[in-house]
């Protein structure tokens, strides 16, 4: 899969030391097997049929997989196991265009495995798997010059892994901007001093619920303050609320509200949120315009099965943009949105221009979906 037509950031390409890929990505992949259309989770002794199935690329892969359809040259070092999981997943991600030369194969060692049940809009899953092979910047040694890394700041120093410099710092001193997530806690802790991690990133994006949790705030929006001290883009999602930013190096506050969208399977949506974040910061667009291009790249995504398998392509944001900007609004809801995402016809190919789609993707011919 390749997204030769259209280039999100062609103008930048024109710089005589431009770096070999927008965006580097390390971690886990995962090989998820997503169930939709259920109407309860199953309970003992019972077997409940899904109206809908999908096998892909997941963890990490998300993202992966979502920067890449974004037009972003995306490169990939993570762990593979030689069994089948391991060779699907390798040659998936491959097929979708991403530069996999710092992940390695690892004989004998299984691949992690995920399956997801996706239920009233939310998601349920189970998973087996085992630690990592090797630590990261053993594997990857220096990672390709990028313009972005992606990164979860728990996941990416990993207990016994004690490398310094870290691939994160080689990575940060070539020049890339550090966009910084987190997962949830399952300890409860929440430790204040993760956000020391932030000192060397350039964005931190949690949902409400984390940001709230780490700054000892009651508030999304006291939150997004708290976190403006210490990065200089701060994003926090806000589920069916919207997300609300502040962009320091700019000067900009902005929030947007969420889209009316049916809820088939929410798995990777925030991953799809952070590379659009990603991509419109590269491109330098106002941060009002970031956010509403993430709101709608996720609300995309959570209208499919899975998380690889569901992140939008151009070919996708094109065929909505050109539905809004050619169908008259009948609401106030509809004008909203048609003034809100006015500015994507200066920037998505026309319809005629070859772009990625989900219909079109090597991974959605690989599944039941």
């Amino acid at each position: 899969m390749t997204n030769e037509g259209f280039d999100p950031l062609a103008a930048l390409r024109t710089e005589d030391d431009a770096p070999e890929f927008d965006v580097y990505l390390q971690g886990m992949v995962f090989l998820d097997i997503v169930f939709s259309g259920l109407s309860e989770m199953p309970s003992a002794g019972r077997e409940l049929w899904a109206e809908g199935m999908g096998s892909c690329p997941g963890g990490i892969a998300n993202l992966a997989v979502a920067t890449a359809r974004l037009g972003l040259r995306t490169s990939l070092g993570a762990a593979f196991g030689d069994d089948d999981y391991g060779e699907f997943c390798h040659r998936t991600l491959a097929e979708e265009g991403i530069d996999l030369r710092t992940s390695k194969r690892y004989p004998e060692w299984h691949s992690p495995v995920t399956v997801s049940m996706a239920v009233d809009g939310d998601r349920n899953m189970v998973t087996h798997g085992h630690d990592a092979p090797e630590c990261p910047t053993r594997m990857i040694g220096r990672p390709p010059r990028a313009r972005a890394v992606l990164l979860d700041l728990v996941e990416a120093r990993p207990p016994g892994c004690t490398d310094d410099p870290t691939w994160i710092d080689m990575a940060r001193e070539d020049g890339a901007l550090l966009f910084a997530d987190v997962g949830w806690d399952p300890t409860g802790e929440w430790p204040a001093h993760l956000l020391d991690e932030l000192k060397n990133c350039h964005a931190f994006m949690p949902n409400a619920g984390e940001a709230m949790a780490y700054t000892r705030t009651t508030t999304p929006q006291d939150a997004l303050y708290a976190l403006a001290d210490h990065v200089p883009l701060a994003v926090v999602t806000n589920g069916p609320y919207g997300a609300l930013g502040i962009d320091s190096t700019t000067g900009e506050e902005a929030s947007v509200p969420t889209l009316r969208v049916p809820v088939v399977d929410p798995t990777g949506a925030g991953d799809v949120f952070g590379a659009a974040m990603a991509l419109g910061t590269l491109a330098q667009w106002p941060l009002s315009d970031r956010l509403a291009f993430a709101a709608l790249c996720s609300s995309l995504a959570v209208q499919q099965v899975g998380g690889s398998l569901a992140a939008p392509g151009w070919g996708d944001i094109a065929d909505w943009w050109h539905h809004v900007r050619d169908t008259t609004p009948t609401s106030a809801y509809e004008a909203s949105i048609r003034r809100r995402y006015d500015f994507l016809e200066g920037i998505v190919p026309d319809s005629s221009v070859h772009a990625v789609r989900r219909a079109a993707a090597t991974i959605a011919r690989r599944s039941d979906a």
